[in-house]
């Protein structure tokens, strides 16, 4: 934000970036959103500190990743008023440096004679202040004109109540997907095929709604809703959940507001024709279905050398991605669902099935997952963004 009455100092005006740099910056901010995306962490802000502590090298200006947008099927908000006002509020700022709490000398005075007394004036200048707003100037339109399809401006040269009033009305609108029609799509593959981080990239690009199936039974028990009890003592004890509980939790999940309004992406369930029966009967039918293929040598390699860090949650791979120091390399933990046995085992139950689940889903596309997550992701956008043939158009587009 260019704005506000007790807003953070803007930061330091960077270096200047050359193309080689400038190239490993966008990396970093992929590899960081496909991050948040994969995690979801509670508080995003210090998931991504913590990142670029670990990932982050001298070269890269910590600048360049600090307006960093984030939105989750949301939108961007952005507060601007004139240079004067900005200004003219700066010059009012006062800072406790007891406490580093922020005050103003118009529109947040402290009613304390004692915090009054030892209130400094911040190490800014007028001059300072003009030079980072120049900066600023010179940077953030081309930000803006990314995000223009969901950034929304609002003067922040009016009461403080009324900007906050503003920006929550606009992030908590229900906004359409940005797709051509209502997605409704599902991912169907072998472990370890990349379909979390397809549906990430889908959800995050198309503000659909992410739904894995798994994760939905667990958020229930946490949330311990009455399906949630019903579900505990399957998971607890490693048992599959029977078909008709799933169904309850998905059916309710699937007709919410922002489903039915943006679309979603669903990858878990159906793994057998039964359940994909479950589905049609009750009016959940995709208008987009893949499958993922990767070869067996493939799955081993992706699944048995993944490993987790206990203490942070961070996700490596030995070979694709290890982990940055040795104090780490030593922690980490092998979850026992990526050992080579449990691989077989899943592999087995879904080989039996996916051939009939394929000829349920006669329209499917079919996804080479033995490539980059970025044609792949290509590809797959593509298929969604292309009209399907005529049958399926009429019967359920």
């Amino acid at each position: 934000s260019a704005a506000g009455g007790a807003s953070p100092q803007l930061p330091p005006q960077p270096p200047l970036c050359n193309k080689r740099t400038g190239s490993k910056i966008r990396v970093q901010k992929r590899n960081m959103l496909e991050e948040l995306l994969i995690h979801k962490p509670e508080d995003p802000i210090q998931f991504m500190i913590e990142h670029l502590k670990q990932h982050n090298d001298d070269e890269l200006p910590f600048f360049s990743f600090f307006f960093f947008p984030l939105f989750f099927g949301g939108g961007l908000v952005v507060l601007y008023a004139a240079d004067t006002v900005l200004i003219e509020r700066n010059s009012g700022k006062r800072l406790d440096p007891l406490t580093e709490e922020v005050y103003h000398t118009t529109f947040d005075w402290p009613s304390d004679v004692q915090i009054q007394q030892r209130l400094v004036k911040p190490d800014l200048s007028e001059e300072e202040m003009s030079k980072q707003l120049l900066e600023y100037h010179r940077n953030f339109p081309g930000v803006f004109q990314i995000y223009q399809k969901i950034l929304r401006s609002i003067n922040a040269d009016q009461p403080c109540v009324d900007v906050i009033s503003q920006a929550l009305t606009y992030v908590q609108t229900q906004h359409r997907s940005a797709a051509p029609f209502t997605p409704r799509i599902l991912f169907c593959g072998p472990p370890g095929s990349g379909k979390s981080l397809q549906a990430a990239l889908i959800a995050q690009k198309y503000g659909v709604v992410n739904i894995c199936c798994g994760q939905l039974l667990k958020e229930a028990v946490a949330d311990k809703t009455k399906l949630g009890e019903l579900v505990k003592p399957y998971i607890d004890n490693g048992y599959p959940v029977p078909d008709n509980i799933v169904m309850e939790v998905l059916e309710k999940r699937l007709n919410a507001p922002d489903c039915t309004t943006r679309g979603w992406v669903l990858r878990g369930f159906p793994r057998d024709v039964e359940q994909a029966e479950r589905l049609q009967k009750a009016c959940i039918i995709p208008n987009r279905v893949f499958f993922f293929s990767l070869p067996y040598e493939s799955i081993i390699e992706r699944l048995s050398q993944r490993r987790i860090d206990p203490v942070t949650g961070e996700r490596y791979h030995t070979t694709l991605r290890p982990a940055p120091t040795p104090k780490i390399q030593a922690r980490l933990k092998q979850n026992p669902k990526d050992k080579e046995d449990s691989i077989e085992r899943r592999m087995d139950i879904y080989h039996r099935n996916v051939k009939d689940l394929q000829e349920f889903y006669e329209d499917a596309f079919y996804v080479n997952a033995d490539q980059d997550p970025h044609p792949i992701f290509e590809f797959i956008e593509s298929c969604i963004i292309k009209p399907l043939p005529c049958k399926k158009l009429n019967a359920s587009n």
